[in-house]
């Protein structure tokens, strides 16, 4: 291992991540009482711009009057992004009223360190004032071309940051990229033609210690399909995935939960690389195989997830 090391954010179940639009107050309950490991209110692509101010409004009053934490959810708020007028109140007023009730915001379109360093800046500056004891963590949407090109300087951007979001929509736009669905594949192309950003963002994610997570799949009418890309995403890392529709929470909660057989056997691998350490070996044998110090840290990997979930 390098002699640099980067401090994991601070852990979370990030399995599932619902959206729900601020406009639309009667999905907040259903969102509440649903599987979902995470929420994030969203006042950015699915609010009109007429209904903006009346989305943060709304917000503010579910974060306030509705306990997500003790329903075990974590909580975000996707402002609007940076390029727009929105941005700075939807910070300011969601922080200033209710910040000690939310866990995370939500940056879309994030382009350069500088946009981090600029939200990073006002949270700072809100939470002094208002003498906020929560410190809110910052998740960043990687959705443009510039986002992915500055990856590596955004994933290093703040010690408030915690995860990388794949925004496959806006992604494909900024490429020019052919698509048939959000997130689904095109048949010209011979593969997932998301492959290479998702690869991306996961070595950015796991070089400077954060979560790495897919956005959304347009076809919530499709379960295959959806399954089969959170399965593409989860072989190369991804610990999670959005759900734009309540029936994709399960769907992505299953793709990323380890079979209790992974789980069983991970403990055994650790298990059994313990009493080699012991006999002074490096090594050693498990079901026919060998398996060592790579063994213990992939292995190590799935206990950690089994435990968020069981501790949840």
């Amino acid at each position: 291992m390098s002699h640099k090391f980067y401090k994991p954010a601070r852990a979370r179940l990030h399995r599932s991540e619902l959206a729900v639009p601020g406009s639309s107050p009667k999905m907040f309950e259903k969102a509440l009482n649903s599987a979902a490991d995470v929420i994030f209110l969203d006042l950015e692509d699915a609010v009109s711009p007429n209904d903006k101010i009346t989305a943060r409004k709304n917000t503010i009053k579910a974060l306030n009057e509705m306990n997500w934490r003790e329903k075990g959810k974590t909580i975000s708020v996707r402002i609007n992004s940076l390029d727009t007028h929105y941005m700075y109140s939807d910070l300011i007023e969601i922080v200033e009223q209710a910040g000690e009730n939310v866990d995370t915001i939500l940056v879309p379109k994030a382009g350069t360190s500088s946009d981090v360093y600029m939200v990073d800046c006002l949270l700072t500056q809100i939470e002094t004032h208002k003498k906020i004891k929560n410190k809110i963590g910052i998740e960043c949407l990687i959705e443009t071309a510039l986002g992915m090109a500055n990856i590596k300087d955004i994933a290093q951007s703040s010690s408030r940051l915690e995860a990388l979001h794949f925004g496959v929509a806006d992604y494909a736009a900024s490429l020019r990229a052919r698509t048939v669905v959000i997130g689904g594949l095109n048949p010209d192309y011979p593969g997932d033609q998301w492959h290479h950003g998702l690869s991306e963002l996961v070595v950015a994610c796991r070089a400077y210690g954060l979560r790495a997570i897919d956005g959304p799949f347009g076809d919530f009418n499709d379960a295959d399909a959806y399954i089969m890309s959170a399965k593409r995403g989860a072989a190369i890392g991804i610990e999670g995935k959005w759900a734009i529709h309540p029936s994709q929470i399960e769907l992505a909660n299953k793709v990323f939960t380890p079979p209790e057989s992974e789980v069983s056997k991970a403990k055994r691998i650790i298990d059994e690389l313990e009493k080699a350490a012991k006999e002074g070996k490096g090594a050693a044998q498990l079901d026919g195989r060998m398996i060592d110090a790579a063994s213990a840290r992939m292995a190590e990997n799935i206990v950690n997830i089994d435990k968020l979930i069981h501790n949840k």
